[in-house]
């Protein structure tokens, strides 16, 4: 499994929600338009394929995969909440 923050910037309305819905079969909303999943790499291609359409015009979605040594470096400020499976915090 791969640690994977996902974010998005979407200008229409349904659009946007409809990537929310995906999204959160997914992982855990972490922010309004963040996400933290834990996804194997048939699962993280599926979501990419799935995503894709969603990118049009100046419309964009980001998908960052993050080494577990990484994770340990992370500092997270503020509100303490990340997915339940993890054990450390992204920024």
């Amino acid at each position: 499994m791969t640690y994977v923050l996902i974010s998005y910037d979407i200008s229409d309305d349904k659009k946007r929600n409809r990537v929310a819905g995906l999204l959160k079969d997914h992982g855990k909303r972490v922010q309004y338009s963040v996400f933290e999943c834990h996804l194997d790499a048939k699962m993280l291609n599926d979501l990419a394929v799935k995503l894709e359409p969603f990118t049009e015009g100046n419309d964009s979605i980001r998908i960052y995969q993050i080494c577990e040594a990484c994770l340990k470096k992370t500092i997270l400020l503020g509100r303490r909440e990340s997915t339940d499976e993890a054990k450390f915090y992204v920024v």
